[in-house]
């Protein structure tokens, strides 16, 4: 029996919005409405009062260099230090992260950190919050205006940031550090500082956070979708310059989600981290603000790099044509072999076991027809392999192209081996005797 709030038994739970189809009466259910206001409504509007807005010269300072201040609260906070613990960082930096994050627009510390580890977690699966696999435009901003399906999301272990009184007090204020640390402050200084009130709200309060975002955004979609993969092909993650650059160093994604616990994007010192460069900067004097900043061993990373460099190798190996595997080919008695050569005239010559027919090439034989007629029927290892001439390793390549079996017993042959005993005992007698001989004539002089 039902009871009050339950679910009938012969009746499923409701979908959510998400599952049921488009139509006009319940498209404006499928939408986050807060969400699309904050990354879409407000920022055309910002777009829109540009046109009446002149931007001064000191407003412009201030807004790029509010810009870099709110993108490393993302880069170097939200996402190296909460997200994935690479390094630990002092109470007042932590303050400072906080709000410098907060300006940027995308959510709180815990909000943002949990979304962003069920991404590591369920990278490229319907748990993936911001999957690729649901299109470029998802995974850029079609997860946030959207509203998701909660139960689809994969689940993460956020404990440690419930027990970081910033993060804590952060997400429960955050609708005031929003408004204060995105527009209000950035109007505040603008104003006080040089008079430009209005221009400090629109560009370094609107259409800064606005760039913001979309820089940001791009790790979720570009990062995951143009550049090379020098650790693993596995997954989507990609490393590209071009991303890096939009996201503060953070578009070497394909060595983050290999070594996300390391507080480096970057690697090499002529790839664009600055993110790296400020947490290290701050671990130094006189800041003593960061420590305990955590790097991948090397030779795991140089073990990663090889592997898949070898990977790369297989693939274009397979396009190339190597011969017949030793496996496949039919194996073929000495004898067999020998009534080839003598009764079909098949020009076969054997090399370290196995047999090649060499009557497609022995008119290109840089040596002469002779040499590879004076092989067939004969085992030429030693001859190729350096006897007469030691062939180079394109020789080699080439002469795996003409395999046509494999010889029974290996690259030794019985016969010839006894053909080299026999002889060698015949001339042994044959000076035994010539010794007899002069032994006997001597006695009898």
């Amino acid at each position: 029996m039902a009871t009050l709030g339950s679910i009938p038994e012969n009746q499923s739970p409701p979908k959510h919005i998400q599952h049921h189809p488009t139509s006009l009466r319940n498209w404006y259910k499928k939408i986050n409405w807060l969400n699309t206001t904050l990354v879409i409504i407000i920022p055309l509007l910002g777009l829109y009062l540009t046109r009446t807005t002149p931007l001064t010269r000191p407003t412009l300072i201030w807004s790029v260099v509010y810009y870099f201040l709110t993108a490393f609260g993302i880069t170097g906070g939200y996402h190296r230090l909460w997200s994935h613990r690479c390094y630990s960082a002092r109470l007042p930096f932590r303050m400072l992260l906080a709000f410098t994050g907060a300006g940027a627009i995308q959510g709180s510390i815990r909000w943002w950190s949990a979304n962003h580890r069920a991404h590591h977690r369920w990278t490229d699966t319907m748990k993936d919050p911001y999957s690729v696999m649901r299109g470029l435009l998802f995974s850029h901003i079609g997860w946030l205006v959207l509203n998701s399906d909660p139960k689809i999301k994969g689940r993460t272990d956020v404990s440690d940031l419930d027990s970081d009184a910033v993060v804590v007090w952060q997400h429960k204020n955050y609708g005031k550090c929003l408004l204060f640390a995105a527009w209000v402050f950035p109007m505040i200084v603008a104003g006080l500082g040089w008079g430009d009130w209005w221009g400090g709200l629109v560009y370094a309060g609107i259409m800064r956070a606005c760039f913001v975002q979309q820089a940001t955004f791009c790790v979720n979609s570009l990062a995951h979708w143009i550049g090379e993969q020098p650790f693993d092909d596995r997954r989507s993650p990609r490393d590209h310059m071009l991303t890096a650059l939009v996201t503060m160093g953070e578009g070497y994604h394909n060595f983050h989600h290999e070594f996300p616990s390391d507080y480096r994007n970057a690697i090499t010192w002529y790839q664009y981290d600055p993110t790296k460069w400020l947490i290290y900067l701050f671990s130094l004097p006189p800041f003593f603000q960061t420590h305990s900043l955590k790097t991948f061993r090397s030779n795991e990373i140089e073990k990663g790099r090889l592997q898949q460099q070898q990977k790369a190798l297989d693939k274009k190996r397979q396009t190339l044509d190597w011969g017949l595997p030793l496996s496949q080919l039919p194996v073929i008695d000495w004898d067999d072999f020998k009534a080839r050569c003598t009764d079909d005239g098949e020009m076969l010559v054997a090399v370290a076991g196995v047999i090649h027919d060499m009557s497609l090439f022995v008119s290109e034989h840089p040596g002469g027809k002779m040499l590879i007629k004076s092989a067939i029927g004969k085992d030429a290892t030693g001859v190729f392999n350096g006897g007469v001439y030691e062939h180079s390793n394109a020789a080699h390549n080439l002469l795996s192209t003409m395999r046509v079996g494999v010889l029974r017993g290996g690259q030794e042959v019985e016969v010839w081996k006894k053909q080299k005993t026999e002889a060698m005992k015949g001339n042994w007698m044959q000076q035994v005797t010539r010794v007899e001989k002069l032994v006997e004539g001597a006695v009898a002089a």
